[in-house]
């Protein structure tokens, strides 16, 4: 099973639901995806430094070991390319990618690797109430649904989203980042 290759491998951390949906082999994850594994300590073969690079609050929904639906946050629109290399092999011909890059000030698409990813500005917030703002999914409708079918609901959605943004290349999505000031003042005074 495809979250098990990757738990195995290290690439799943700060996992919030792991399982399978009602639908018998769909499977649903959310929790941030590896990008980038931290280097090994030094003398050890297996223990590694944290990640360097990470797909922050990812959702996806796995069907036949291929992700078939992919929601997450991205700090930096130079990380997408990252993430198609490492994980292209495992996304479905049909994949849905709603992705949320920190950088960006407007909504595009990319197409990269012969697929299209859908990019959305982020500014604050959490990235699941986000997507389930985007994609017009009231509370109700995930009342009294485990935590692996709210992936399926919001993947069931997702089909039937479409961005209004224009596609655009790689290239012409770098030159509309934009650089992104934190507020410093957080935690207490």
């Amino acid at each position: 099973m495809l979250l098990e290759t990757y738990q195995a491998k290290g690439l799943l951390t700060v996992t919030l639901v792991n399982g399978e949906t009602s639908t018998p082999g769909v499977y649903a994850y959310r929790g941030d995806l590896v990008l980038k594994e931290g280097s090994l300590r030094d003398g050890s073969s297996t223990d590694r430094k944290p990640p360097e690079a990470l797909f922050i609050h990812s959702a996806l929904l796995i069907e036949h070991d291929q992700i078939k639906f992919i929601n997450g946050l991205l700090p930096t629109l130079n990380l997408l390319p990252m993430f198609v290399e490492k994980y292209k092999a495992d996304l479905a011909a049909d994949c849905i990618a709603l992705i949320y890059v920190e950088n960006i000030s407007k909504g595009m698409q990319v197409e990269l690797a012969g697929m299209t990813y859908t990019l959305l500005p982020f500014k604050e917030g959490l990235v699941w109430n986000e997507i389930l703002e985007e994609l017009y999914i009231e509370k109700h409708e995930l009342k009294n649904q485990s935590a692996e079918d709210k992936v399926a609901i919001a993947y069931a959605a997702a089909k039937t989203y479409q961005a209004k943004t224009p596609v655009v290349s790689y290239q012409e999505a770098e030159a509309n980042t934009i650089v992104v000031i934190k507020d410093a003042a957080v935690g207490a005074i």
